[in-house]
């Protein structure tokens, strides 16, 4: 296949993709749900960011200089940014162990403080003075809300939101539909989620323990096969010369994709799946759809 061929399917392929855009943006989509953008998490300081991209940018520009070839140069810039979707997770995992472990102590705080015959706007603000700093700035904030008369069931909806945990969702509303209902049995509902909290907290730890050697090998994998392309490269240039070429740098680029492929198919294994959340608070755009779920609850 010579280049001119090679650069006929390349443009033949832009074309095309450039008119399936068109079609789809003249017909339009459905709307979905907001999602967070691949950059972007929750409670990450922004000049973290900031050096996470710089130091893409940095590696892109010196692989390029020093290679000549562009797609290696996107390709190590590209790791180098986002080195920590690909290799990152362990604290992540330890945060969401923490913030589990947190709210069953403090479930279990909670049922025991209502066991004095004492309110749940009393026992809220009791409990929160001795959390863990996991769930502590959520609490409260939930107290603030208290102390400015917000109603119990939509600041706890707004706990929920800040917390943002599936599990937590499963205390909140158990705790939403008591402060509606007034009913008894939240003491045997709260040792139930406290001890189901538990059972979950202890098989995180042990999917977290024996998934630390998957993520091991990931990143021994990663270094081998970088060093491994950076001696051919620097003492061995007349072996990876047909990369220099239009077709070897997209021969390359096969190379690249499918590795990362491959990378990003050893991060999902790392990876622990968690439930959705089922609460949506107020503030919320889907506002609408939270009320009519908390309605269908509460029966």
């Amino acid at each position: 296949m010579t280049d001119e061929t090679l650069l006929a399917l390349l443009c033949g392929a832009v074309v095309g993709g450039g008119i399936l855009l068109l079609i789809i943006a003249i017909r339009g989509t459905e709307p979905r749900d907001e999602t967070p953008s691949f950059f972007r998490r929750n409670n990450v300081d922004g000049r973290k960011q900031l050096i996470r991209i710089g130091s893409g940018i940095a590696v892109g520009l010196i692989v390029l200089v020093v290679t000549k070839w562009l797609v290696l140069a996107a390709a190590l810039g590209l790791l180098a940014g986002m080195a920590d979707r690909f290799f990152g997770g362990t604290g992540e995992e330890r945060r969401a162990i923490d913030r589990l472990e947190a709210l069953a102590t403090w479930t279990e705080a909670l049922r025991d403080t209502i066991a004095g015959a004492v309110g749940l706007e009393q026992a809220i603000p009791a409990t929160a003075v001795n959390a863990a700093p996991a769930i502590k700035p959520g609490l409260n904030l939930l107290v603030d809300r208290l102390r400015i008369r917000e109603p119990l069931p939509s600041a706890l909806m707004r706990f929920a939101d800040d917390l943002d945990d599936p599990s937590a969702d499963l205390i909140v509303a158990a705790l939403v539909l008591n402060a509606r209902l007034r009913g008894p049995g939240l003491r045997e509902v709260l040792s139930a989620l406290a001890d189901s909290a538990r059972e979950e907290l202890d098989v995180r730890r042990k999917v977290a323990a024996e998934r630390r050697s998957t993520r091991r090998s990931v990143q021994v994998v990663v270094a081998i096969t970088l060093l491994v392309a950076a001696a051919l490269v620097l003492f061995n240039p007349q072996y990876v010369a047909p990369y220099t070429s239009f077709i070897g740098q997209f021969v390359l680029f096969i190379v690249i994709a499918l590795y990362a492929l491959g990378l990003i198919w050893l991060r999902k294994l790392a990876k622990i799946e968690v439930p959705e959340r089922f609460l949506i608070g107020g503030n919320d755009k889907r506002a609408g759809r939270s009320e009519e779920r908390m309605e269908v609850v509460g029966g």
